[in-house]
């Protein structure tokens, strides 16, 4: 339940739905969340997910899961089944509330010859095109269609052999006689069925004629006895229609109120763009973590948490806004940074050899698993004379404020030795391929007995108990804010990022990672949050960086401050 501390703040959606419980308007709240199973679903719909149901839960009521199914060519069980997994993962349950739009085939066929009684819906000849021709525009009326006053009976007789697929595609619609000179296109006689012999994946072929959207819509949250239907504002001009059609039917009438889409910078929202993403194998699947999909954002180690808190903190607004997805990636750090185990591992190897340690010694360190969470205790982490460190922790000329490792320099071990540098070891060309150091066995958890301070702590990984991993370095998917704003004549691909992905194949991690299960998310400490792939099978271990250790957003915010 939720309690008077963590109630949300009274945004206009929440101001509307209490004053119409004040005014007894409703007498409860039911929301719904309705996908079309054609595609998978994106961070756009987590927030309208997370809204529905948060909205729900505050004001004791329930929030639907029906699926918009009235398109049987573009729509699969498989779309059903991820939109099924992605909302329980978010973690929401919609309980025995799960409804489809063809579970009301029957009825909304019986309420559209309700309308054909009623002289408000006839059958039209008129090819598609000629429908738009005859629509007119913004600025001039719609003409109306040479069969707008066909006779009832004639319209009854048509519509049933419709129905009975005596018409090829494309041959017949049934259309709403409202108004062909209305200021909003929408109400100018707008289609209602198609013809379309199309094999569905629920009710197979039992039907040859299918609902558009924005028949089967109204109606659908009308049945369902929803009282808000929480919309995006791009359906605030087919609002009247809605209405239209419910008071001529005369059936229950749930409240629509719309809300800003969320837009996210660096990527694409439109499911026709994420498919063309996909098909044409700009990435590698609808889970592929540079995606926006709720399914990639898994994969890629956000937790839902963060997802949740993202969504709670952006909104609601009436407002058309992109928002940065650095705002996204402070909520992941946010959350990550209390939950996610500290471990080691260094990306870019250079080795290390200590000298003056024994050949034939090993050490178990006391390593913190999580200096945020005192109950996430500790661990062992092995050490020996060969290690690992990340190349870019060694230059061998420094700049004045460079102070890692460098020939003669002093540098902290994290949780281990004190280490000094004194042998730089090249190859051929000049390039730097192994280090050799000497260390205080004194300074045992990296403290000298002698107070002496140094400037810097460095990461490594034991070159004999470390294990070989390959680490996918993610960034985002395009090279600018919107990827759609370019010319005319422009193709918002060419604005794809070519370095949104680097694949690291010689990664070396701490062994306690061992055995980790595909989804566990890690810090590699002073790197950034890492997960577990899928793709990892046996003692192969495949991370995905969620996101790096700096987080963006708080330096954005600073600089505003500062302005």
């Amino acid at each position: 339940m939720t309690t008077a501390e963590s109630r949300p703040s009274l945004d206009f959606v929440r101001t509307a739905i209490e004053d119409d419980l004040k005014q007894g308007r409703f007498p409860g709240v039911v929301t719904r969340f309705p996908p079309e199973p054609n595609g998978y679903l994106h961070i756009g719909h987590a927030k309208s997910i997370c809204l529905n149901f948060a909205l729900a839960a505050q004001y004791g009521g329930k929030c639907h899961l029906r699926f918009d199914d009235t398109n049987p060519i573009k729509e699969e069980q498989r779309y059903i089944d991820a939109i099924k997994e992605d909302i329980r993962w978010l973690g929401f349950d919609w309980g025995g509330n799960e409804f489809y739009a063809s579970d009301y085939f029957e009825q909304l066929y019986e309420w559209a010859v309700k309308l054909i009684e009623a002289g408000l819906a006839y059958v039209d000849d008129l090819s598609l095109e000629e429908i738009r021709q005859y629509r007119g525009t913004l600025t001039e009326p719609g003409r109306p269609s040479p069969h707008r006053e066909r006779p009832v009976e004639e319209n009854l007789d048509l519509f049933r052999q419709m129905r009975d697929g005596a018409f090829e595609n494309g041959s017949k619609v049934l259309r709403a006689k409202i108004d062909m000179a209305s200021p909003n296109i929408n109400l100018r006689d707008p289609v209602m069925y198609r013809i379309l012999k199309a094999k569905h994946h629920r009710t197979g072929e039992a039907w040859s004629i299918y609902p558009m959207y924005d028949w089967a819509h109204g109606q659908s949250d009308s049945i369902e006895g929803i009282t808000h239907s929480i919309c995006t504002l791009e359906f605030e001009d087919h609002r009247p229609l809605y209405d239209w059609f419910i008071q001529a039917l005369g059936i229950h009438h749930p409240r629509q109120i719309e809300f800003a889409r969320l837009n996210l910078s660096h990527t694409v929202m439109s499911k026709r763009k994420l498919l063309e993403l996909v098909n044409e194998n700009h990435v590698e699947g609808w889970d592929d973590p540079r995606m926006p999909t709720i399914s990639a954002m898994r994969r890629r180690g956000y937790p839902p948490e963060a997802i949740r808190a993202f969504a709670e903190g952006v909104g609601v607004t009436k407002r058309k806004q992109t928002v940065s997805i650095a705002l996204l990636e402070h909520h992941v750090r946010e959350h990550l940074n209390k939950s996610a185990p500290r471990i080691m591992g260094v990306i870019k190897p250079l080795k290390v050899v200590i000298e003056n340690y024994p050949e034939d010694q090993s050490d178990e360190l006391e390593a913190v698993n999580n200096p945020e969470d005192e109950s996430a205790g500790t661990r062992k982490v092995p050490f020996g004379r060969e290690i690992y460190i990340e190349q870019d922790d060694f230059m061998e000329d420094p700049p004045r404020k460079f102070f890692r490792l460098a020939p003669g320099r002093e540098v902290r071990l994290r949780y281990a030795y004190l280490v000094t540098c004194t042998e730089v070891i090249k190859d051929a060309d000049g390039n730097v391929t192994e280090l050799r150091c000497t260390y205080d066995p004194e300074s045992r958890g990296g403290n000298a007995p002698d107070g002496r301070k140094v400037k810097a702590t460095l990461h490594w990984v034991s070159a004999r108990h470390g294990l070989r991993a390959e680490v996918r370095e993610y960034n985002a998917l395009f090279t600018q804010e919107d990827p759609t704003d370019v010319p005319e004549d422009g193709d918002w691909r060419e604005t794809i990022n070519p370095d949104s992905l680097n694949v690291v194949l010689d990664a070396i991690i701490e062994p306690s990672v061992r055995g980790a299960a595909p989804g566990t998310r890690y810090q590699f400490e002073r790197i950034g949050y890492f997960c577990v792939d899928p793709d990892t099978t046996g003692d192969t271990l495949i991370f995905n960086r969620t996101v790096t250790l700096r987080d963006a957003w708080a330096n954005i915010k600073k600089r505003e401050g500062n302005a």
